[in-house]
């Protein structure tokens, strides 16, 4: 037993090394005369030696096993880092093209026809903006997986008043969604708060973003936010149809997109969403609502300052 513990765990120089020990211990405790390395008949001398032939076999046997296993595991990773990466470049071979390919026709036809009047020429600069954002965007999702994929993601820490921080991205959000109900409740008056501002503003960005593409044309997305016990918590709501239980703790897997999910992005918004809130120290959790939609809850510890209070007073 002890031997084949060791052949899972060590090389095959140690495994062996095992055996042989295995054997001449057995034969010094159990072969008679025990307590010596004699061995007094030929009987037992045959017993010894099938014992150490069954140790080795045992040794070597186990050990291939486990090396089988780790080629077996080692084929199964690479072939799913295959498919992840075939994921990836097909779904980027897309979601870069379609904005590049309308950037470079508008600007074309830009060039080519000079007179243009000025209602197209401001549809033709209002596509090829929306088309920068979207490329804008992609990349900026990218560039913020390989930070935390690489591990060369460092916190810049300021004093930030949370609510100035969600109006902006409201602000943001509607000037690409004008139609779109967004609500902003702020249950008290709340402290300065030590973030990452550019981190924490991504956070939001990205899921409110999320809401807003996967929620009805008329329908309300609220926003809550409070501090207790030094933690930070917001919660965005939206109104669409949520997600099915078996899908939602996938939802945060990197290039994880759901089935019939909507053309456009990569599955890493919420992936990076986690990766930026676990470097906070913080957490995310998604649930259905009832009687329809999903809710993100934002958990984050901070330090806090009144001094706004006071300023105020």
């Amino acid at each position: 037993m002890t031997v084949s513990v060791l052949a899972m765990l060590f090389d095959i120089l140690a495994v062996l090394l095992a055996s042989i020990l295995s054997a001449i211990i057995w034969n010094f405790f159990f072969i008679p005369p025990i307590f010596t390395f004699h061995i007094g008949s030929t009987e037992d001398l045959l017993m010894f030696f099938l014992y150490f032939v069954i140790a080795l076999i045992n040794a070597v046997l186990t050990y291939q096993i486990r090396k089988e296993e780790q080629k077996s595991r080692d084929k199964e990773e690479k072939e799913k880092t295959i498919k992840l990466y075939d994921t990836l470049l097909n779904s980027l071979s897309h979601e870069l093209r379609t904005p590049i390919s309308t950037i470079l026709s508008s600007v074309d036809m830009l060039k080519e026809n000079q007179n243009i009047s000025k209602e197209n020429q401001k549809e033709i600069l209002t596509q090829i903006d929306i088309a920068t954002i979207r490329l804008n965007g992609q990349v900026e999702n990218l560039l913020n997986m390989s930070r935390l994929e690489s591990g060369m993601l460092k916190l810049n820490l300021n004093w930030e008043d949370i609510g100035d921080l969600i109006n902006s991205v409201i602000q943001k959000i509607q000037t690409n969604f004008p139609t779109r109900k967004i609500e902003f409740e702020s249950k008290e008056k709340l402290p300065l708060c030590k973030i990452d501002t550019g981190i924490i503003e991504q956070v939001v960005y990205n899921i409110l973003h999320n809401a807003v593409q996967y929620s009805p044309q008329n329908s309300l997305i609220l926003i809550e936010n409070e501090i207790k016990n030094r933690e930070l918590r917001i919660t965005i709501q939206d109104q669409g149809n949520g997600i099915s239980e078996e899908f939602l703790k996938k939802i945060f897997e990197k290039f994880y997109r759901l089935p019939n999910s909507k053309a456009g992005g990569i599955g890493l918004g919420l992936s990076i969403v986690k990766g930026f809130l676990e470097a906070h120290n913080g957490s995310i959790v998604a649930e259905n609502c009832t009687p329809q939609g999903l809710k993100f809850i934002i958990n984050i510890p901070v330090e806090v300052s009144y001094i706004n209070n006071l300023k105020n007073e």
